[in-house]
């Protein structure tokens, strides 16, 4: 745009009483020194033209000088919260309950496993894992018939619906319990032939991977609750100390588990090996 210097300035750009106000940055085009920073409060009317511009002071004489253009960026920070004491308390404690959920659900597992495992006493539990195909739907053997034990070495499968005995009996067969079900029209009787010492010893084996996998599965959820605690560390809501501290007793409780899984290993091996 082009003034003319008759043209009187906006109040903007006029002169205020003691708050003078530097409006451009000139360069001094006559010695080309440095930027100069100075406040133009006395102008009446300026002219400009491509980069200079015309100053007019008290009606002095009209000068030019260079203009020098400077943009200035506002950079636009968040605003963060810090975390309050009670609500990292309450993310630990999530976590803490988390692990303990499952690491019991970890020991039920271990403990079901070892229950369908076959000894030489006749046990209902051993039934438990068997999936019957009722009506186009998996579901459980327990949940569609009462199974119980007259004796020591047999089970006896009495369904709620008897339309579902063709499809139990063939659950059985195929669930390699090494079990044969003898299906009378109303029953499903299952009697257990003693163990071999050879097959005792073999599933002794079994019982100890199953007891190895459910530690390893406890060591897993040690270190997803350790990754947990150490992000919230990264994330400053924890100091170093604090994720020591929490390891340790991290540790203490697997440790606890890992004896637990032994203890009823031991109970089962000793059930498998007696003759």
């Amino acid at each position: 745009m082009s003034f003319s210097p008759a043209t009187p300035m906006p109040s903007i750009y006029q002169a205020r009483t003691n708050t003078p106000t530097c409006l451009l940055s000139l360069r001094d085009s006559y010695h080309r020194g440095p930027d100069c920073a100075k406040s133009y409060s006395g102008c009446a009317s300026w002219r400009s033209a491509a980069n200079y511009a015309g100053f007019q002071e008290g009606g002095g004489k009209l000068s030019l000088m260079p203009i020098i253009v400077k943009q200035y960026s506002v950079k636009r920070t968040g605003v963060f919260r810090c975390a309050t004491i009670e609500e990292i308390e309450a993310e630990k404690s999530l976590i803490e309950k988390d692990v303990k959920g499952r690491m019991e659900k970890t020991i039920d597992t271990v403990r079901s496993n070892f229950n369908a495992m076959r000894t030489g006493r006749a046990n209902p539990a051993m039934l438990d894992q068997i999936e019957v195909e009722y009506y186009g739907t998996p579901v459980s053997l327990k949940g569609i018939a009462q199974i119980s034990t007259p004796d020591a070495s047999s089970l006896l499968v009495q369904p709620y619906d008897k339309s579902s005995l063709k499809t139990i009996e063939k659950a059985i067969v195929t669930s390699n319990l090494g079990l044969t079900p003898n299906n009378d029209g109303d029953v499903i009787r299952l009697s257990l032939p003693p163990l071999t010492s050879d097959r005792r010893k073999e599933l002794s084996k079994v019982v100890a991977k199953q007891a190895e996998e459910g530690k390893v599965a406890l060591r897993n959820i040690r270190r997803d609750a350790l990754r947990a605690y150490e992000k919230l560390e990264k994330e400053k809501k924890l100091s170093e100390d604090n994720v020591k501290d929490l390891s340790n007793d991290l540790q203490k409780l697997t440790d606890e588990y890992v004896k637990k899984i032994d203890v009823i290993y031991k109970q089962k091996e000793k059930e498998l090996l007696k003759i």
